[in-house]
């Protein structure tokens, strides 16, 4: 295809991203306000561990830990581009904090203490977002949505605390998670998919696993459904980790 068609049909695929993003932002803003079900906080293994409350779904997070530290370490040893390199240290540092307050929520489950768990972890997968953009799309729009994306996903949690209308968190947790696999498939990028898309099919799997939470701890007898998710969503993050700081150079 000469260089015109070539750039028409990009075009069109990225005003398909784009009428998919705001059809979500109007089906968020149409739909009645979601209220956060307390029944939510009522998980299947609420076995103490030593002497921890809800011992495995507290002492599962330690994953997130791990993941979070080894983040920062391949992120300070990747070439890249400075704005890429705060988006890596902002996922490493989201792992970390999405680490502790998951603990600190699984430890006594409530509303109040649910804010903790949110607050970091919101701003993941608009991280990734942001990346992606950068690689596929445009650079400088990537790096222009960053700090957008990440601090609307946090403000998502706010809003909730204060209104109890999950709408906002929704469309910051689970747009990203079709937007992303839309722009691996319609448009090419420098870095390889494969972490990216199997981090995000194992964060998939571990969001099924949390919603079958009950059922997985009465097949198993050992992990709950939610814990499952714990760890699985921890595996996930560090595959992600190896697409958004790859061992070959992208700086320049």
């Amino acid at each position: 295809m000469t260089p015109a068609p070539v750039a028409a049909a990009r075009g069109r695929r990225v005003g398909l991203l784009v009428a998919v993003a705001l059809a979500a932002v109007v089906a968020a803003v149409l739909v009645p306000p979601i209220r956060q079900d307390l029944a939510y906080h009522d998980f299947a293994d609420r076995r103490a561990v030593l002497g921890v409350p809800h011992g495995l779904n507290v002492l599962s997070n330690v994953g997130f830990l791990l993941a979070g530290a080894w983040s920062l370490v391949r992120v300070a040893r990747a070439a890249l581009p400075a704005w890429e390199r705060g988006a890596g240290i902002a996922f490493g540092i989201g792992l970390l904090l999405t680490g502790l307050g998951s603990a600190w929520y699984h430890a006594a489950p409530s509303n109040a203490s649910l804010v903790w768990d949110r607050l970091p972890l919101s701003a993941l997968f608009p991280v990734v977002l942001a990346v992606a953009i950068g690689d596929r799309i445009s650079v400088a729009a990537g790096r222009a949505l960053l700090v957008p994306l990440a601090l609307g996903a946090v403000a998502s949690v706010v809003w909730w605390h204060r209104t109890d209308d999950l709408r906002p968190y929704a469309l910051a947790q689970f747009l990203p998670m079709l937007l992303i696999p839309l722009m691996l498939v319609l448009l090419p990028g420098r870095r390889p998919a494969g972490p990216l898309v199997a981090g995000i099919a194992l964060y998939a799997v571990g969001k099924l696993a949390e919603t079958a939470d009950h059922g997985v701890l009465v097949v198993s007898r050992l992990l709950s459904g939610h814990t499952l998710k714990h760890l699985l969503a921890a595996m996930a993050a560090a595959l992600i980790v190896r697409w958004l700081a790859p061992r070959r150079s992208l700086a320049g």
